[in-house]
């Protein structure tokens, strides 16, 4: 379901927008516009949905609209034209009284500068939203020691920014977006400023917390790593228009044009796609079956061997074609040439992480879950196939 929704929304920076927004609807550029009117064209026709409990990434270079573009979200700036709608009501015709209520209780925001008054202690600085509020002293005060408990300060409460490393400084930050419990967490290149390494744990903290909280989470970004790293639905931006909406699988995959194609050909796609990613349906049998049911099954399906699961599909082992024909000429059970040995993975498992099992095995992949499972299998071809930009084929089994 849909918390936010975006249709058209623009925002055009100049002393006439309502004539630079027709220039738009008849295609002009944002270039010819700054040119001829001397207006900026900030944020293009944008439309979007974000699902609750999503986080929903917008990434760009400097330029392309992206910090203009959460701004509109809540208001901070001014759109010039078009509808936001928040739980269908539409933001952009808010009273200043309903955005007021609307902002200190539905979103909080973290910015890239950690913003901390270095005279408050943390525990200060995380009030310090709910202060303006005029929410109750102690009630305030137990709000903001649960939100530093979420992000590991507990225990840091009467120290003084000062004393915070980079990272910790954000998680202050962090903590005081999410004081007020809002639905909605606007974070603007809020780990741009921090070393990689702590940029890094950052991100896996924020990972963890939305296993958690589940937010709605709008993250703002330059950074195409973090962006597929964090993200659930990444919008990429270009000259204030959003030019392509999807998981990070299809930014990837089916980038919509060539500026997408060229924004990620420096992506090493093994780091990024996993097993679930290129794991194909497996051929299976189950142990009651006997071989020549077996050997029909692969000559059906053009596989030269198939899993063996139980009816619950926990995978069992393997077997092949040639152990099979053995085993009806000596009258032998799937048990009894059953292969238990099956090399098997995650399905997170990056495809990098592939490669070494991969040549040590003469059949794919199992991919199982933590009860054993069987998801799916991984073949080569797959592999190749993805790491090319091609469409992963379709299913069968091993060849």
């Amino acid at each position: 379901m849909s918390i936010i929704e975006a249709k058209q929304l623009t925002k055009i920076f100049g002393s006439h927008p309502e004539q630079a927004m027709q220039f738009l609807k008849q295609g002009w550029t944002k270039e010819r516009i700054l040119k001829e009117t001397r207006m900026t064209v900030g944020v293009n026709q944008a439309s979007f949905s974000i699902e609750a409990g999503q986080i929903f990434v917008i990434m760009g270079l400097s330029g392309s609209g992206k910090s203009t573009l959460i701004r509109l979200l809540n208001r901070l700036i001014e759109p010039t034209s078009g509808q936001l709608l928040f739980e269908g009501r539409d933001i952009v015709q808010m009273s200043a009284k309903e955005l007021r209520q609307f902002r200190r209780k539905k979103m909080g925001m973290v910015f890239q500068k950690f913003a901390l008054f270095p005279h408050r202690t943390v525990l200060q600085n995380v009030e310090y939203g709910l202060e303006i509020q005029g929410i109750e002293k102690q009630a305030r005060k137990e709000m903001a020691e649960q939100a530093l408990q979420l992000v590991g300060l507990g225990g840091w409460e009467n120290s003084y920014p000062d004393q915070l490393s980079g990272g910790m400084q954000q998680r202050v930050g962090l903590a005081r977006g999410l004081a007020n419990d809002p639905d909605i967490l606007l974070m603007d290149e809020a780990f741009s400023a921090l070393d990689p390494l702590i940029r890094k744990d950052m991100q896996d903290e924020l990972l963890q917390l939305q296993s958690t909280m589940k937010k709605t989470i709008i993250f703002i970004t330059h950074d195409l790593d973090e962006a597929l790293r964090i993200g659930d639905k990444i919008a990429l931006m270009k000259d204030g228009v959003i030019v392509q909406i999807g998981t990070p699988d299809e930014i990837l995959i089916k980038p919509a044009t060539p500026y997408v194609e060229k924004f990620i050909e420096d992506v090493d796609l093994s780091k990024v796609l996993t097993a679930a990613h290129v794991m194909r349906k497996p051929a299976t049998i189950t142990l009651e079956r006997g071989p020549r049911v077996a050997l029909q099954l692969m000559k059906e399906q053009g596989v030269s061997s198939l899993y063996v699961t139980d009816k619950g599909k926990k995978l069992l082992g393997v077997i092949t074609a040639e152990l099979a024909s053995a085993a009806l000429k000596e009258n032998l059970s799937i048990g009894d040439i059953l292969i238990k040995e099956v090399p098997t993975i995650d399905s997170a498992t990056p495809i990098n992480e592939l490669f070494e099992p991969m040549a040590a095995s003469s059949i794919p992949l199992a991919v199982t879950d933590d009860t054993n499972r069987l998801l799916g299998i991984v073949i080569r071809g797959a592999v190749f196939a993805a790491l090319a930009g091609n469409a992963i084929p379709e299913a069968g089994g091993a060849r």
